[in-house]
């Protein structure tokens, strides 16, 4: 079992990425403003399953890494560090994305929102390097299984991003508006999320291995 005090920093990183603009967040915002609430809680369930399909991958795929080359956690914990300065930089950087920044979309049937939603999911390469970045930093063999506590960090990762993107869609239209008439509120946002991130990114780099 994972430590509750690794768990809360893990989930920390998780609320990070998922606080972070990026695919997910941007075409449920912009779905549920041009389609509605339903529209938009149809594209989660999608990017829900996509979060299963990466986190299946990756567990199978690090649990199978780390029985072969027990090196491979030096690297991933140095990657991982610079991944998650990557997004405090983004998250900082002069002209950023703000956290509410919808596009226009057409009407789709049911069938293809949880298709894109799925799909926008899955080929989001932020997910996938988070989870290969991160899981090996909050994962040891001390622990019990590694799949198992892959499983828990994936599980954890998606009730976090599930609980935040259904508030986001069901009150889209009213949180847009306010953080357009509140823009010191967004650049606000952007900095406590990118100082969150590079904290993160300064312990993973001083961690010892487990």
């Amino acid at each position: 079992m994972i430590p509750i005090n690794e768990l809360l920093v893990f989930t920390l990183a998780a609320l990070g990425l998922v606080l972070t603009p990026g695919p997910n967040m941007l075409y449920l915002v912009s779905r549920s403003l041009c389609q509605g609430r339903m529209a938009g809680l149809i594209s989660l369930a999608g990017v829900v399953v996509g979060f299963v399909f990466h986190i299946v991958a990756v567990s199978f795929g690090l649990t199978a890494v780390f029985m072969a080359i027990p090196l491979a956690y030096d690297v991933l914990k140095y990657l991982g560090a610079a991944y998650l300065l990557w997004m405090a930089w983004q998250a900082v950087r002069p002209g950023a994305g703000a956290l509410f920044e919808a596009k226009n979309l057409p009407p789709d049937s049911s069938a293809k929102l949880f298709q894109m939603g799925f799909l926008t999911n899955v080929l989001n390469p932020k997910v996938a390097v988070f989870y290969l970045s991160l899981f090996p930093q909050f994962t040891s063999p001390e622990y019990g299984s590694l799949l198992t506590q892959n499983f828990m960090l994936g599980a954890t990762q998606v009730f976090v991003s599930a609980s935040v993107n259904l508030v986001i869609v069901l009150s889209a239209a009213r949180v847009a508006a306010w953080f357009k008439n509140r823009p010191l509120w967004a650049q606000a946002q952007r900095y406590v999320m990118g100082s969150i991130l590079a904290g993160l990114a300064l312990r993973l780099a001083i961690s010892e291995r487990k």
